[in-house]
């Protein structure tokens, strides 16, 4: 009897190896190997950039926003909110989403004369978004004092980051990306 009980002990153990994949570990990876989260991000420098543009990608595992600036980077600040508000007047933007980003750029849609730089077509939808799986809206809160926000209504509260490149030329550009998930 003792002898059956260690065979069947032995053969539901290698059974069992069989089942789990090698390489499997109790840590579950990230998703798409992001390692982002979802506090904000900041980059307090101010520059005589000017924001000239606003457009979306789709990735494999994350929606992308680019913010074109005519000159060297400018600072930014992007985090979660219950609501993003206008700049100057306060009032609420209606965004669509469960989850809201307010997106700061430490510049001016206008020039020093006071003559728009970007003036979208449609405040309440800056770039096309359907069919994004994380990207729900992109909406103008204005330009006043220096700064821009836009508001970034996304799908849920997901992991994201901010980052900046130069160029083309003598331009630069502010990117962030929201995962599709965690």
């Amino acid at each position: 009897m003792r002898r059956i009980l260690s065979i069947f002990v032995a053969l539901s153990a290698l059974f069992l190896t069989l089942l789990v994949p090698i390489g499997s570990a109790s840590a579950t990876p990230s998703y798409c190997g992001l390692t982002w989260g979802s506090l904000d991000k900041s980059d307090p420098d101010h520059s005589t950039a000017t924001l000239t543009n606003v457009r979306t990608g789709r990735q494999d595992c994350y929606d992308r926003m680019v913010v074109d600036l005519a000159g060297p980077v400018a600072g930014y600040r992007a985090g979660y909110v219950d609501q993003v508000y206008m700049d100057a007047s306060g009032a609420p933007v209606s965004l669509r989403g469960s989850a809201f980003l307010q997106v700061v750029i430490f510049a001016p849609a206008y020039d020093n004369s006071g003559n728009l730089t970007y003036n979208p077509g449609n405040r309440n939808e800056l770039t096309n978004v359907g069919g994004y799986d994380t990207f729900r809206q992109l909406a103008w809160a204005g330009t006043f004092e220096g700064q821009t926000t836009i508001g970034l209504g996304v799908r849920a509260r997901l992991p994201f980051r901010v980052f900046t490149l130069d160029g083309p030329g003598s331009g630069s550009r502010i990117v962030i990306d929201v995962a599709h998930r965690w």
